[in-house]
């Protein structure tokens, strides 16, 4: 937007100001037309202002100003700089230099002494308005109209007063096309020059870029310090290096793993700060990324080594990788993620095993004895009695109890797959490492139960980690430190083992340091409802409903003889459950070789419950009855007695005949 041409001819401004003034209209000279965008401002500005008078602008008061000046001080702290250097470039021409804000007040001024002295004089410093309303046509004014760079000439402004200036704007913008700012210049009308136009627009745009690159800036420094906090957070270490190999930034929990201060290492090459691994090296070298990788870590710096799962991540660019970034978290820190999420969960503690029974007691004595003990602990007895949960209750009562507990069933794994599933294996090409259970258990307790099936390779294995305290890996010749509790189940008489050659038996004596012989079920008759209720609470829990036994079915499970122990109770007790229509268990809940005192005959004879001659009378007349389905002559005649001797023994057995005809 420039006025009618250079060298300006004032007269002709002047002319065609006073055909507005006076018509409300301008009758243009051919090649001399006036600047469209002046008409437009002098046409807003008519109905507002009489262009002769003195205009007097609002000014902010001090507070107001204060807090304005406050608000901008980004932009009029960026600006200053560019207006000082405007001043230099153009200093003695009697300019002075503005910046407006967004809405035409007066933020800063600056330049020749004489010019500064004339804006103020006429109360347009800082914290006028220079809009339309207050001061008419003028180069700020129209800029905030427009949003584009103004000069205006002499005449062109509408008030008289400023005929003999010129007055030269640009706006700045923000990252979003707003107009944030304006810088402009007021100078003699006989100075007016395209030169001061030019000016204003390249130090408005140097402005502008300025403050977005400090947006830009600030924006870059906002999410460094976001990284930073995130890097800071987690819980891996964190190694970045460049192309070259030199570090260029390590977290406070890499500079913890590896006994380094971060900012010690920052600059040096990683080869001088770390011994890589050949699995490393090749991967750095073939521009590959690792996944998961466990590696041991030489630490040059310390001489310290650090047994570690890395992932390694290269940075690329343009094709091409432009550093590498490596996290490191500690194998203890990644077994306990493992125990968290696989690992025993019970908190079955000793106070929670019933031993209301003279045969029970003497047990959990030792066991607590054991809890407060770090030597293997060997617990026997017959299958189902409860010795995983005896040593469960004995990890969770010891300073273990916070670590992981492992369990195993020896008898489970193959016996060429034993050696290998206990002791792990290195990683080798085409094959991925494993930990050895020792190395998962570490400092928590691994539980080994049917321990007898261990072949005699892995007992000599078992003997050596609790001799040494170190485990190897097959394919390595590297011991692995591991603080491990172990603890024994087996319903083998180990001493007959031992003889035959079946067992070690230095294996044996490392064990009977603890050697704990659980009773059967059957030997702790007073333990047998007390487990009773509490199985049944436990399903209550699972189930959502409370069952409770009525005094038939508890009599019968005390007289059971259990020889599925602890085992076969729970399962009783969990079919009685779906069985029950009205959450009391009775006795035709219950199987019906509990019910009749039969035992599942395994190998050699199992005990078998010894009933009074009353008891066996009444079981007797049940079976009749469940056989014939409640028909009396025929039970009488399977019993091979009178149908009156049947009716008067059923009544003094209190049997319904009614519970045989409905199947209950």
């Amino acid at each position: 937007m420039q006025p009618i041409g250079y060298p300006v001819n004032h007269a002709l401004l002047q002319r065609y100001w006073q055909n507005f003034m006076a018509t409300g209209s301008v009758t243009a000279v051919p090649g001399a037309e006036p600047d469209l965008t002046v008409i437009q401002s002098w046409q807003r500005c008519a109905p507002l202002s009489d262009p002769t008078v003195v205009p007097h602008p609002p000014i902010l008061r001090e507070p107001a100003l204060q807090s304005l000046l406050k608000a901008q001080q980004e932009i009029i702290t960026v600006s200053i700089p560019f207006m000082e250097d405007m001043h230099q470039y153009i200093e003695g021409s009697g300019a002075a230099i503005l910046l407006a804000d967004g809405t035409g007040c007066l933020l800063a001024l600056c330049g020749d002494p004489v010019a500064q002295e004339m804006v103020q004089a006429r109360n347009l410093g800082v914290g006028a308005y220079w809009s339309e309303p207050y001061l008419g046509t003028n180069a700020l004014a129209v800029t905030l109209v427009s949003a584009m760079p103004v000069q205006v000439v002499g005449a062109e402004h509408y008030f008289r007063t400023f005929h003999k200036f010129t007055s030269t704007a640009a706006p700045i913008h923000d990252v979003n096309g707003r107009i944030i700012g304006i810088i402009g210049v007021v100078n003699s009308a006989d100075d007016a020059t395209s030169h001061t136009l030019s000016l204003v627009m390249a130090v408005a745009r140097a402005i502008g870029n300025q403050l977005q690159a400090e947006l830009y800036l600030e924006e870059a420094n906002r999410r460094l310090t976001e990284l930073n906090t995130i890097m800071e957070s987690i819980t891996e270490g964190v190694l970045t290096w460049n192309s070259v190999g030199r570090i260029n930034h390590a977290n406070s929990q890499a500079g913890r793993l590896l006994n380094l201060s971060p900012p010690s290492v920052l600059g040096l090459p990683l080869t001088e700060v770390i011994h890589l691994p050949e699995l490393l090296q090749t991967a750095l070298k073939n521009n590959h990324d690792l996944e998961d990788a466990e590696l041991i870590l030489d630490v040059k710096l310390t001489g310290e080594q650090l047994q570690t799962v890395v992932t390694l991540r290269g940075v690329w660019e343009h094709g091409r990788p432009v550093g590498y970034m490596m996290m490191l978290r500690p194998m203890a820190q990644v077994r306990r993620l493992v125990h968290q999420q696989v690992g025993s969960q019970a908190m079955l503690k000793l106070e929670d095993i019933f031993a209301e029974s003279a045969a029970m007691r003497p047990i959990t004595r030792q066991a607590r004895i054991a809890a407060r003990g770090s030597a293997p602990v060997l617990l026997h007895g017959e299958g189902g009695v409860g010795k995983n949960h005896l040593a469960r209750a004995i990890h969770n009562d010891s300073a273990r109890a916070d670590k992981p507990f492992i369990s195993i069933n020896c008898r489970a794994i193959p016996r060429e797959l034993i050696v290998s599933e206990f002791l792990g294996h290195e990683k080798e090409s085409g094959r991925d490492g494993r930990p050895s259970k020792f190395e998962l258990a570490n400092e928590g307790t691994l539980l080994l139960d049917q321990v007898e099936s261990l072949s005699l390779e892995m007992q000599s294995a078992l003997l050596h980690v609790i001799e040494t305290g170190h485990v190897m890996r097959l394919g390595s010749s590297r011991p692995i430190p591991v603080d491990v509790r172990v603890i024994a189940a087996t319903s083998a008489d180990l001493k007959t083992a031992v003889a035959d050659g079946n067992f070690l038996s230095h294996l044996y004596y490392r064990f009977s340091v603890f050697n704990i012989t659980i009773p059967p079920l059957r030997e702790r008759e007073e333990d047998i409802l007390l487990l009773a209720k509490r199985l049944l609470a436990r399903s209550a829990r699972r189930h959502g409903q409370l069952l409770v036994l009525d005094s038939e079915a508890a009599a019968i499970l005390s007289r059971y003889p259990w020889p599925g122990n602890v085992r076969e109770l729970e399962m009783v007790l969990e079919r009685a459950a779906y069985q029950s229509s009205d959450h009391v268990i009775k006795l035709m809940d219950l199987p019906e070789n509990v019910r009749n005192g039969r035992v599942v005959m395994g190998r050699g004879p199992e005990a078998q419950p010894v009933l009074s001659a009353s008891e066996a009378e009444r079981e007797a007349i049940i079976r009749a009855g469940w056989a014939c389905k409640g028909r009396v002559t025929e039970m009488a005649r399977e019993l091979q007695i009178g149908r009156t001797t049947l009716w008067r023994k059923m009544k003094l057995h209190q049997i319904d005949l009614v519970r045989f005809r409905n199947g209950r």
